[in-house]
């Protein structure tokens, strides 16, 4: 869910840098730029009691926002501690924020990470990578456990297993026993491990190999196109990267979908969208309150929802091919 889309400055279409990824019950924020929490007061989720929060750079255009969300949960009576997590220099940022925040009512907790630590949680796991942006920096990748094979319902009626606990544990991976003292193990009912889903989400940065290899597979990329190329130059000596490169990285990374965000203010997106197509078909600029709603593989691509968090109805899906 896109909360900002723009670069460096915000714009009346488009708010600095914010991301929400939604998993199941889970939220959790990337980037936090000034105006995040009214951004997430406009959509259809709120500013709702956020557990995590992911930083990718200390850039004023990722972090303005933080204080004053971290003051609107306190002043809401805020008891569940909160959970922030960054590059190094993180403690020091936060540390000098001290007298503008104020007190708080709830626990902040600070966890500096380096390229190639990896969070493990429930059914996925959190891994943070190197990119090009000439300051303390992490990409973040969002890689979910594989999944058992599908469970073959009449393989399971011819071996007798009965509706019920003893199916679930089958799909579970675990071998289960028979009343009639028949082993059956999961193999018998399963078919071929099912890959999870992929998400990268890269934050400013130059082009990198290093980014080419951990978004190899993704099923969507998320990274910023500043400029086009008619301004290669100065993406060069600002460490960020244009619509064309961007596309070529995610060519060579082999990703599902490609969206590009944090756009110049010079750009209106179509300009942005036309020259990385060119390299990357499958690429989408999103807007602000835009969605991309990844389904597994067996369930369809991933695809652009326009609007998708603004309003509190069925989105319409659209493709991500050209207008």
């Amino acid at each position: 869910m896109f909360l900002g889309t723009a670069g460096s400055m915000p714009t009346a279409q488009r708010a600095p840098a914010a991301l929400l990824v939604r998993r199941g019950g889970e939220r959790l924020l990337f980037d936090c730029a000034e105006g995040t929490q009214r951004q997430l007061l406009r959509s259809s989720v709120g500013l709702v009691e956020l557990r995590e929060v992911f930083v990718t750079h200390f850039h004023a255009d990722h972090v303005l926002g933080l204080p004053g969300m971290f003051k609107t949960f306190a002043l809401r009576g805020r008891e569940l501690p909160l959970e922030v997590y960054g590059p190094r220099g993180l403690v020091d940022l936060l540390g000098s924020l001290k007298r503008v925040v104020g007190k708080l009512t709830y626990e902040l907790r600070l966890h500096e990470l380096a390229p190639g630590d990896v969070l493990e949680r429930d059914g996925y796991r959190l891994a943070t990578f190197a990119v090009a942006h000439g300051v303390s920096a992490l990409g973040w990748s969002l890689i979910e456990s594989t999944r058992p094979g599908r469970f073959d319902v009449e393989a399971a009626d011819a071996l007798g297993v009965p509706d019920g606990p003893a199916r679930g544990v089958l799909q579970r991976g675990e071998a289960v026993t028979l009343p009639d003292g028949l082993t059956v193990t999961a193999d018998q009912v399963l078919g071929p491990p099912r890959s999870g889903r992929k998400l990268v989400i890269t934050g400013d940065t130059a082009p990198a190999e290093g980014i080419v290899e951990s978004a190899w597979g993704a099923d969507v990329l998320v990274t910023e196109a500043t400029f086009s190329e008619e301004e290669r130059g100065r993406a060069h000596e600002t460490m960020h990267q244009t619509a064309a490169q961007a596309a070529d990285v995610a060519r060579r990374a082999n990703v599902g979908l490609l969206a590009l965000t944090h756009l110049s203010n010079r750009y209106f997106g179509p300009e942005i969208a036309r020259e990385a197509r060119e390299i990357f078909a499958e690429t989408v600029v999103p807007r602000d309150f835009d969605v991309i709603d990844m389904p597994f593989a067996e369930r369809g691509s991933p695809h652009l929802v326009k609007g998708g968090a603004l309003h509190r109805r069925e989105p319409e899906a659209v493709s991500s091919a050209p207008e």
